[in-house]
């Protein structure tokens, strides 16, 4: 059976791996799959600063990079920060950046082509809309897209991502709202932070 090809899908699931709650977890990140469960790619952590990351296909072909960049080190958590996305020549592929002090509620993301969208979380929903225009300056913004989060294990804490994409957005644009998901959990969820949640 051929695999489904990752950017071509209007949902998938982006999500951390179930894990012992008594050993000590060396696998990926994240796992991306299909809404039934069919596993796409996953997202390792390539350095021990949690600041360079890969999203491989589960044939192994890799899709994008992600770096995490902070202009106020030691204190990132205060200031802004930033995701630049590339492909495997290296070239940019796309960024996404928060700011504020809970950096959760939105993220500017730029795709390849250069078009800005917005993800957007109003309040404590678990809900984030995907969106051209700013919710808080137009009243009725066109919804592209809804990242809708939960919890699958209340015990570690494991969370999950149902990411939902409208048709008209294409393979480069997909591309770009999956990474940002993958930012929006590491905002979240810093690797080595426990389970904080913000």
């Amino acid at each position: 059976m051929t695999e489904p090809d990752l950017f071509a899908l209007e949902a998938v699931v982006v999500a951390q791996p179930k894990r012992s709650r008594w050993r000590r977890y060396r696998g990926p990140v994240l796992a991306v799959s299909t809404v039934e469960g069919t596993p796409l790619a996953e997202v390792t952590d390539t350095d021990t600063d949690h600041k360079h990351f890969v999203l491989t296909r589960t044939s192994g072909e890799f899709v994008v990079r992600i770096e995490k960049r902070s202009w106020s080190d030691p204190f990132e958590q205060f200031g802004p920060v930033r995701f630049h996305f590339s492909d495997g020549a290296d070239r940019e592929a796309g960024t996404a950046g928060a700011r504020g002090l809970i950096k959760s509620r939105q993220l500017s993301l730029r795709t390849e082509r250069g078009r800005r969208l917005l993800l957007t979380r109003q309040g404590l929903s678990v809900e984030w809309h995907l969106t051209e225009a700013d919710p808080a300056q137009s009243p009725a913004p066109e919804i592209l897209g809804r990242v809708t989060m939960s919890t699958i294990d209340p015990w570690i804490g494991l969370q999950q991502y149902v990411v939902d994409m409208a048709p008209s957005l294409d393979a480069s644009e997909r591309q770009t709202v999956v990474a940002s998901v993958v930012c929006l959990h590491l905002i979240r969820r810093p690797p080595g932070e426990g389970t904080a949640v913000v």
